[in-house]
């Protein structure tokens, strides 16, 4: 039966091997039997430019190259940690790059699929940083950069980032509930596929009045987490380091 994969929030490092290893498991075998694979963001821990050719880098576009030449179909929306990820990656990962929320027909049913960052109202202030890094001055400005002081600004951003978290209750860093049914209806879906949360689960709610589903991918801080679909069926799964790591 056909079925599509769908992943996010792998936030992949050069220093984080088990993460790694994993995916290019996942990538080397099940992956190469799906329709299309779906990355929803944050892919890398930070993305710094396609110019930061390090060989980390050109491990995982190597990787994923393989799966789309076998011919399988693989789609990326850019994350809050991955946003300057540009052509030039894209080409090398076979990636086609698409907008930050999308409709794609999924065996018959129009899902709605993003990162998810947009949806997490009630953060104002990453929703300000939000604005201003998917603008289009920002992200050009950031890029004329060396590469030296990039890395130095991703390497504060992160930090900054771990101590507002610690200052935000749960709720605010999750969705907005009435954010996703505006969202939704907007779109006319009653199918909503994110990341970004780190909280896996498929929600049942209503949109316009129909039955709808929001299904949240996992990260893969301790474990690989993969979204499989197929006609009649959607399946979050966990997969051990251990189970998959050569």
């Amino acid at each position: 039966m056909p079925f599509t994969y769908f992943i996010a929030d792998l936030h992949l490092s050069a220093e984080r091997s088990d993460i790694s290893q994993c995916l290019f498991q996942f990538l080397d075998s099940d992956a190469l039997q799906a329709d299309a694979l779906y990355v929803l963001g944050d892919l890398f821990e930070a993305w710094i430019g396609d110019d930061d050719q390090t060989p980390f880098n050109q491990q995982v576009a190597s990787a994923f190259k393989r799966v789309a030449d076998a011919g399988v179909s693989i789609f990326f929306i850019h994350g809050n940690r991955d946003f300057l990820i540009r052509e030039r990656f894209a080409k090398q990962a076979g990636f086609t790059l698409l907008p930050e929320q999308v409709v794609i027909d999924l065996y018959g049913t129009p899902t709605l699929i993003t990162h998810g960052d947009e949806l997490c109202t009630q953060d104002v202030a990453y929703q300000k940083f939000r604005k201003k890094a998917r603008g289009w001055w920002w992200p050009r400005l950031v890029l004329r950069l060396p590469l030296s002081t990039r890395r130095k600004i991703a390497e504060n951003g992160r930090a900054t980032s771990k101590e507002n978290q610690k200052q935000l209750t749960t709720d605010i860093m999750d969705v907005t509930p009435q954010e996703v049914i505006d969202t939704m209806s907007r779109f006319n879906v009653t199918r909503l596929i994110h990341g970004h949360t780190h909280r896996p689960a498929i929600h049942d709610l209503t949109v316009n009045g129909q039955p709808a589903q929001r299904i949240v991918l996992g990260d893969w801080y301790d474990q690989g987490s993969i979204l499989t679909v197929t006609k009649d069926n959607v399946s979050l799964t966990e997969h051990p380091f251990f189970q998959l790591t050569k």
